[in-house]
């Protein structure tokens, strides 16, 4: 994130696109280089509703040059991760009553409702910028919602086949030998 520039987002595509991070060096200073992995380097759509705060972030507080950060210090300097907790993160979590919430809680939080969206591992993969399912599938956990929406579309879908089975039946058209049954054909057994 503190790595992002002006050019790094389309406000009309409605992309962030993440093509370098910034680490703090243990002696003071920053180094500018790429994500972790060549799989970091990704476009990410973000949803419409907050194309308007990022349209404002941008006018209100990012320099015009395209390759000024778009998150900085209230002085314009590169954001250091000890002072942006103390300043602006502990203050907003006690604001909100909140305690014990790491912001990169937040990153989990949205890979959690990215999952919730029914997006595929290899979708969860690409968004988050990782190369295997390891990290993806920590996201990916089940409940009860989303099995009554997996419960509904199975029973769409056995209605339909259902149904068109039942049709051929009345025009007397042939059904089509079962996976099993074709299986066991193949294989020489009845």
């Amino acid at each position: 994130m503190a790595a992002l520039r002006r050019c790094d987002i389309d406000l009309r595509a409605r992309t962030i696109r993440v093509e370098r991070s910034l680490t703090e060096l243990s002696g003071g200073g920053y180094h500018h280089g790429p994500p972790k992995s060549e799989a970091g380097k990704r476009r990410v759509a973000f949803p419409a509703h907050i194309t308007a705060a990022l349209k404002s972030h941008l006018a209100d507080f990012v320099a015009p040059e395209a390759d000024a950060l778009v998150f900085t210090s209230p002085t314009g300097a590169t954001l250091r991760h000890s002072n942006f907790r103390r300043r602006v993160w502990l203050p907003a979590l006690a604001e909100a009553g909140l305690t014990e919430l790491h912001f990169h809680d937040l990153r989990h939080t949205g890979n959690d409702l990215t999952a919730a969206t029914g997006a595929t591992l290899r979708e969860m993969m690409d968004r988050m910028g990782h190369s295997s399912p390891r990290a993806a599938l920590i996201y990916m956990h089940g409940n009860d919602a989303r099995q009554r929406e997996i419960a509904d579309f199975l029973n769409k879908l056995a209605r339909t086949e259902l149904s068109r089975r039942g049709q051929r039946a009345k025009d007397g058209t042939r059904r089509k030998p079962s996976g099993t049954q074709r299986a066991r054909k193949s294989a020489g057994t009845s």
